[in-house]
Parts: C-alpha cells; sequence; structure tokens
C-alpha cells in the first residue's frame, strides 16, 4: 500500500472513531430534559413532532402511598407510551395542580403536604408551555392528567389552544389515558371478583396497586397490610388497599399504555 493510501485510510478511521463518539455521546431517551438543545432540534426534525406533557400533582393519598403518586406514575407512564410511539419526547412533569381551596382548606388540602394551585394559574401555565412547544416544531401536544380533578382544565385548554393554532399545530387529552387508569381499570379489577367497596376511587386496591407497580418503594405496605382498615377521615375513598399488589397494577398498566398508545397513533396520524 502506498503512503498516500495509507494516510487516506488512517484519516477516514480518525474520521470513523470521531462520528462513532459523537453517536456513543447523545443519549437513548425520551425525556426532554435529558436532551440538549440541539439534540431536541436534531430529533424534531427528524421527525419527533409529539410532545408528551405528564401532569400529576402532590396529594395526599392515605398514610400508606406518598405524597407524589401521580407525579411518579404519570411520569412512568409517559415514558413508556412515548417509547412504544416512536415518534414523542416527554416534558418535565407538571407536579403542583388544583387540589381545593386554602381558605379555609378543602379537599385534599386537608392533609399536610398536598400542594394546590388556583384552576386559572394552571390553566395558564399549560398553555404557555403548549405555546413554548409549538414555537419550536413540536405539532402534537399531548396533555396527560393522571388526577381526575383536573381533566375538564385539560380539555378547556386544548379547546383554546386549537382555536388559536387553527391547524398549524394540535393539543390533544386523550381521554383513554385517564379512563384506562380509573374505570378501566375497576372493571379489570371485578372480573377478578374485588367488589368496588374494596377497589375505591382514591388510595383504595386500585390506586394502591398501580403505585406497587410502577414505585413501590413509595407504598407503605406492611403497614396497610396489618393496619385496620382506613377511611375517609385517613384520606381513603371507598376502597381497601390491604389486598393491593404490584400484579394487579401491571395489569392496570399494560392497559393504560396499549390503549393511549392506540389512541394517540390515531390522533397524531400523518403529523
Amino acid at each position: 500500500m502506498s503512503f498516500p493510501s495509507l494516510r487516506a485510510l488512517l484519516c477516514g478511521l480518525v474520521l470513523l472513531s470521531a462520528h462513532t463518539a459523537v453517536l456513543a455521546q447523545a443519549p437513548r431517551t425520551v425525556l426532554l430534559e435529558n436532551l440538549t438543545w440541539t439534540e431536541i432540534r436534531d430529533q424534531v426534525q427528524a421527525g419527533k413532532t409529539t410532545i408528551i406533557i405528564p401532569i400529576g400533582g402532590t396529594e395526599q393519598s392515605g398514610p400508606g402511598i406518598a405524597v407524589g403518586k401521580h407525579n411518579a406514575r404519570v411520569a412512568y407512564l409517559s415514558q413508556k407510551i412515548a417509547e412504544r410511539l416512536g415518534t414523542a419526547l416527554v416534558a418535565p412533569v407538571v407536579a403542583y395542580v388544583p387540589e381545593g381551596g386554602t381558605a379555609p382548606p378543602t379537599s385534599h388540602m386537608r392533609f399536610p403536604g398536598t400542594i394546590t394551585l388556583p384552576d386559572a394559574v394552571f390553566e395558564q401555565m399549560l398553555e404557555s408551555a403548549a405555546q413554548s412547544f409549538a414555537v419550536h416544531g413540536f405539532r402534537n401536544i399531548v396533555f396527560l392528567g393522571d388526577h381526575g380533578g383536573y381533566q375538564k382544565d385539560l380539555e378547556q385548554v386544548a379547546a383554546r389552544l386549537n382555536k388559536a393554532w387553527a391547524g398549524k399545530a394540535k393539543a390533544i387529552v386523550p381521554p383513554e389515558y385517564y379512563a384506562s387508569s380509573s374505570e378501566g381499570f375497576a372493571q379489570q379489577l371485578r372480573q377478578k371478583g374485588f367488589k368496588d367497596d374494596e377497589i375505591g376511587t382514591h388510595a383504595g386496591l386500585a390506586d394502591t396497586s398501580l403505585q406497587l407497580a410502577v414505585a413501590p418503594q413509595m407504598v407503605r405496605l406492611d403497614s396497610l397490610q396489618h393496619g385496620p382498615r382506613l377511611g375517609q377521615a385517613d384520606g381513603v375513598y371507598g376502597g381497601d388497599p390491604r389486598r393491593a399488589s404490584a400484579e394487579l397494577g401491571q395489569m392496570g398498566i399494560d392497559a393504560i399504555v396499549l390503549h393511549t398508545v392506540d389512541a394517540l397513533k390515531k390522533d397524531t396520524q400523518g403529523r
């Protein structure tokens, strides 16, 4: 091999090594906050034009589940949904949401650790976040709300944005997400033989099982299993979490991801 040919080969190997090193540095993640602005720009240009805004809430869930329940759950589910879609990134979790009044304390605000926002402030914050993403090239802005109390807020925000955007971008609130995690999961549990007075609507069997599947370290299972039945004064509404399990929760998690992904594929097709 001649010297010029050898030099060309060596230069090629150096360039290949440099390119490989750059690729190795780019993280394989759907989480927006773990990417640089140039990586986000490149992914949007390559077709990742859907952004999921996970909305949780910081509220009491009885003495057996930590107050960040909704935040951990929606973070986990949003990541799974985005990975399955293949065309989406996930924004940071919105952890402050309407949870009741402060003077006097109402709803979950009667329990220490809950954080609340006025509905108008909450909606304005979501609109501003969505406008930010639309400016940067995202065409589908998806609001995934893990808490039932603000679902109408999400619908109102999406309606205002879609009117203002006039088709340039699209705000989406997939009803399948919350329906699958609430009544949908309750129906799955009924088919397993559980009754409504055990399934519950807040911090009961359903809620606790979902959390055990997502973030078991946030559940005080031992004290729940060996303690007395809890009630509304404890922050547990209409249910009994003592027979909750990660196995039951995983059944619900799988259904939430499946149904939400199917819905979003239809909503974002061709966008």
